[in-house]
C-alpha cells in the first residue's frame, strides 16, 4: 500500500475511468456515480478542503460530510431522503473501494456504515391490475404516436424491462414477427449482463401494428415523430417517462406512475400468482436476490389476507 500525494478531487476522473474500464459498469451507474461525487466534491471545496489526500479522510470528517447531507436542502427548501443520502454515502464507498484497489493508502469502505432508516422509505409502487387496463388503453390507437405509446406501454408491462433497456431496442430484433405468437429476445441488460425477455402475444401484436406504420429507416424501434435529425429519432429515457406519465393522467391513476413502476407491477403480478423468487430473478435480471427480495414486502398483506379468508379457524368449534 502506499500514500498518494494527489487530492482526492483529482483521483475521482480516474475511479470513472476505472469504473468504466475495470468495472464495466453502465453509462447509467458512471454518471449516477459522477453526480453523486460532485456533492462530495462541493463539500470539500466549501469546507476548504480540496487537498485533501486520501490517507488524510478521517472517520470525523465523513461524519461532518453525513451532517452535511442530512442538513442540506435544495432550492426549493426540501432535505435529502435517507435513501438520497445513502446513495451519496455509496458513490464515497466505491471511491474508496478503488483506493484500495489500486493500493493506495485510504479509509477502509465499510467505515462508512449506510442509514438503516432509508430502507423503511424504499417502498415498491405498483399497479393493480384494474388500473394497469386502464393504463394500457389510454392511448388513442388510431392515430399513430397512439399506436406507438400502446406498444410502448404493453412492451413495459409484459416484459419488466428498464427504461434504458427499452429505448435501446431496435427494430432488427423484430424481424420475421408475421408467424410468431410470441417472442424470445436476448438483451444487454444493466451492467453489460446479457439476459431474455419475453414479449407476449399481447404485447408482440400491439408491436406489430405499430411496425407497420414505419415506412423509414430508422434504426430505433421507438421513435420520436417530431425529430428533425436521425440522431434524435430514439426515443429517450426522457421522453418515456412523460408518455407514462401522459397516460396516467388520462387514465386516472396514481401520480407516482412511472416506467419503473409498470417494472414494479410486472414482478408483484408475478409473486402474486406463485412465481417464485428465483424466476423472478432471471426474469428482472437482478444479480442479487437480495433485490428480488423486496417484493416480498409488497404480497405479505395478501398472504395475510388469504391466510384470514382461508385459515382463521372461524369454522371450528371453540
Amino acid at each position: 500500500m502506499n500514500y498518494s500525494n494527489k487530492p482526492i478531487i483529482k483521483h475521482i476522473p480516474d475511479f470513472l475511468d476505472y469504473c468504466e474500464i475495470e468495472k464495466g459498469l453502465s453509462d447509467n451507474t458512471q454518471k449516477n456515480y459522477s453526480r453523486y461525487l460532485k456533492k462530495f466534491t462541493d463539500w470539500l471545496l466549501l469546507t476548504e478542503k480540496k487537498d485533501l489526500l486520501p490517507h488524510q479522510l478521517t472517520p470525523e470528517i465523513v461524519w461532518d460530510y453525513r451532517l452535511y447531507l442530512a442538513r442540506y436542502k435544495d432550492e426549493k427548501n426540501k432535505p435529502l431522503s435517507k435513501l438520497t443520502q445513502n446513495y451519496y454515502l455509496i458513490a464515497l464507498r466505491a471511491l474508496l473501494s478503488f483506493f484500495t484497489d489500486k493500493d493506495i493508502i485510504s479509509l477502509p469502505a465499510d467505515k462508512i456504515k449506510l442509514s438503516k432508516d432509508a430502507q423503511k422509505e424504499k417502498t415498491i409502487k405498483f399497479l393493480t391490475l384494474e388500473q394497469i387496463e386502464k393504463l394500457l388503453l389510454a392511448p388513442n390507437t388510431e392515430n399513430i404516436t397512439g399506436l406507438r405509446d400502446r406498444a410502448i406501454l404493453e412492451s413495459l408491462f409484459s416484459t419488466g424491462l428498464r427504461i434504458a433497456e427499452l429505448v435501446a431496442l431496435n427494430k432488427e430484433q423484430f424481424k420475421n414477427l408475421e408467424n410468431k405468437e410470441d417472442l424470445e429476445l436476448s438483451i444487454i441488460g444493466k451492467g453489460n449482463h446479457p439476459r431474455t425477455v419475453y414479449f407476449s402475444k399481447r404485447a408482440l401484436d400491439w408491436v406489430k401494428k405499430y411496425l407497420k406504420t414505419r415506412g423509414d429507416d430508422e434504426k430505433a424501434l421507438f421513435i420520436n415523430y417530431r425529430s428533425k435529425t436521425a440522431s434524435e429519432a430514439r426515443l429517450t429515457p426522457r421522453s418515456i417517462e412523460r408518455i407514462v406519465k401522459k397516460y396516467a393522467t388520462i387514465a386516472n391513476i396514481p401520480f407516482f406512475t412511472t416506467p419503473h413502476t409498470l417494472r414494479h407491477s410486472y414482478a408483484t403480478d408475478l409473486l402474486g400468482k406463485g412465481v417464485d423468487l428465483r424466476t423472478i430473478q432471471e426474469f428482472l435480471g437482478h444479480r442479487n436476490i437480495a433485490t428480488t427480495q423486496i417484493y416480498t414486502h409488497v404480497t405479505n398483506k395478501r398472504l395475510r389476507d388469504v391466510h384470514r379468508q382461508f385459515h382463521s379457524g372461524k369454522d371450528m368449534k371453540n
